[in-house]
């Protein structure tokens, strides 16, 4: 069965997920995911982004979006692009990646086989936005989502996990300013 992930109404909150192509764990320094905390509080504040959960893991991130102003998909194409330029040069940059050169090269070779990419594929291709049309499928996506860091065996409690919305949905605040959803 196929499914159609696009996004048909903006009046919804929508859980959305992009992986890094070859599911590299490219999350495993602060430094790649503050470039990822940082385009979403300057998306919030500047693009219309309602942001209401996320979580960071090592090679994949997962939101719960919705817009005030532009279309979903016009500010997620802006993050990712963003973003991918972004942490690319991170890790061309960084002395202390000793796996540089590797996730460049998976990479470069990415981008050769997509044909609307320059040098580089860092993102794999689309986000699969499911939109949360109720109250059981909004709590059923937000546990998943802020039980990832616990199911991958890193902390015990959602609330523990930093690049998390877990601290705000459990009293305490977070690394963005959310909208809680309950």
């Amino acid at each position: 069965m196929s499914r159609n992930y696009k996004f048909h109404n903006q009046e919804f909150p929508y859980f959305v997920t992009f992986t890094i192509v070859n599911w590299i764990d490219v999350f495993t320094r602060r430094e790649y995911k503050d470039i990822i905390v940082d385009s979403l509080k300057y998306c919030i504040k500047n693009k219309g982004l309602k942001l209401y959960a996320w979580v960071i893991m090592s090679n994949h991130v997962h939101l719960i979006i919705g817009t005030t102003d532009k279309p979903m998909q016009d500010i997620l194409r802006d993050i990712k692009k963003y973003t991918a330029r972004t942490i690319l040069q991170a890790i061309a940059d960084n002395v202390r990646e000793s796996r540089a050169a590797w996730m460049l090269w998976h990479f470069e070779r990415a981008g050769a086989k997509n044909p609307a990419n320059e040098n580089y594929q860092f993102w794999q291709v689309g986000s699969h936005p499911i939109e949360l049309f109720g109250d059981k499928m909004i709590d059923q996506k937000l546990d998943y989502l802020h039980n990832n860091p616990v199911v991958a065996g890193w902390v015990d409690r959602p609330e523990d996990f930093l690049y998390s919305s877990a601290r705000d949905y459990a009293g305490d605040k977070g690394l963005i300013d959310v909208e809680l959803m309950c």
